[in-house]
């Protein structure tokens, strides 16, 4: 979760956007979800209230009733789902594994959104910041996960 908000933040900046990040880890230490939250553009806090966020990633599908809340009624869901069903949903857990790099579905879903065009900007974006933040020993399994994502697009 992490390294993707570091990602998104990246490649916001290098677009040239004002960007900011907030991240509420509260029990994830004894497996409850992080919420991680990515203000692209003009912007007067750092908090993203219910009902104002435009795009939201979901790493497992359980969270979407529990933080989807936080989507305008016209945002844009990007989930990732087993049992991937319909545009918004894909397996990135499996596209990960099966690129090598299971740990990586973060980095598949976001490349699923990028490639479907649902982000502030494209997969060279995303694929330079990966290449930015990610330490070499990763690199190329981060990079395979992104590009799994890509291509299921």
């Amino acid at each position: 979760m992490l390294t993707l908000t570091r990602v998104l933040a990246e490649a916001a900046a290098a677009a040239g956007h004002e960007v900011i990040t907030s991240e509420t880890h509260g029990m994830a230490q004894r497996g409850a979800a992080v919420l991680s939250t990515v203000k692209v553009g003009p912007f007067h806090g750092p908090l993203i209230s219910p009902g104002e966020a435009e795009v939201g990633l979901f790493l497992h599908a359980a969270n979407l009733p529990i933080h989807g809340h936080y989507l305008r009624p016209d945002g844009t869901v990007f989930v990732n789902a087993p049992e991937a069903h319909g545009d918004a949903a894909v397996d990135a857990t499996a596209l990960a594994s099966a690129s090598g790099s299971p740990r990586s579905a973060n980095l598949a879903l976001l490349g699923y959104a990028a490639g479907k065009g649902g982000l502030f900007a494209g997969p060279a974006c995303f694929e330079e910041a990966i290449r930015s933040v990610t330490s070499a020993r990763h690199l190329g399994g981060n990079l395979a996960a992104f590009r799994a994502g890509v291509e299921a697009s």
